[in-house]
C-alpha cells in the first residue's frame, strides 16, 4: 500500500492508503477531498490541481507539455503545482505529501 498525506483546504491533515498504480485523483476523491476532476483525467480542465510538497515534487515524473499548458490556466498556481489526474502512485511515492489549494472548488458538492 502507498501512503498519501493530504492537507485539506482548511489545513487539516489526512493520511490515506491506496494501491500501487492508483491514480491520485481517484484516491483524493475516494478520501473526500475537494477535487472535482471535471474532465475525468483527460487534461481538459484543471479542477484536480494540487500543490505537491517541495520535498516530494522532484520525485514525480516531469509534467507533460499538455499538463504544463493546462497548469498555465490554473488559479493560484505554485511552483510545485500538478494535476492529480496525471500522477500514478508508485512505491517511490510512498508517503507523498500534498495540499488542496484553498481556491479549489468541487461544484458537484456545493
Amino acid at each position: 500500500m502507498i501512503r498519501v498525506e493530504f492537507t485539506t483546504r482548511d489545513g487539516e491533515k489526512l493520511v490515506v492508503e491506496a494501491e500501487e498504480g492508483a491514480n491520485l485523483l481517484d484516491v483524493a476523491q475516494a478520501a473526500d477531498m475537494s477535487l472535482e476532476g471535471t474532465c475525468e483525467g483527460q487534461m481538459a480542465c484543471s479542477t484536480c490541481h494540487v500543490v505537491v510538497d517541495p520535498e516530494w515534487f522532484g520525485r514525480l515524473p516531469a509534467a507533460s507539455e499538455n499538463e504544463e499548458d493546462m497548469l498555465d490556466l490554473t488559479a493560484a498556481i505554485e511552483r510545485t503545482s500538478r494535476l492529480s489526474c496525471q500522477i500514478t502512485l508508485t512505491a517511490e511515492l510512498d508517503g507523498l505529501s500534498l495540499r488542496i489549494p484553498r481556491e479549489s472548488r468541487d461544484m458537484q458538492r456545493r
